[in-house]
């Protein structure tokens, strides 16, 4: 039997659309927890020392914020969307 490998979907955001796609994705789960950890996962593909120096807050405070274990103030959500250059939307459902 082959053996498996770790998979971190990190490695396949190249793309604004593959990043709104997977946010799209974590937000129609309505899991405040996976959100916060999907947006964690995108903060690392796009380098979480510059998504730091962007917000203004530390990495080991973003690793922290956006684990699956994590809690993130909306203002903390907001700011690491802004430096991801990704909108939160609203719609009628």
């Amino acid at each position: 039997m082959d053996a498996l490998t770790p998979y971190d979907p990190a490695e396949d955001l190249g793309s604004p659309t593959a990043i709104a796609t997977f946010m799209a994705e974590a937000f129609a789960t309505g899991d405040a927890g996976y959100i916060a950890h999907a947006l964690g996962v995108v903060a690392r593909a796009k380098g979480m020392t510059e998504i730091a120096r962007q917000t203004g807050l530390s990495r080991e405070q973003l690793y922290r914020s956006f684990s699956q274990q994590g809690n993130p103030t909306l203002k903390t959500t907001l700011a690491v969307m802004r430096a991801l250059g990704i909108d939160m939307t609203v719609k009628p459902r």
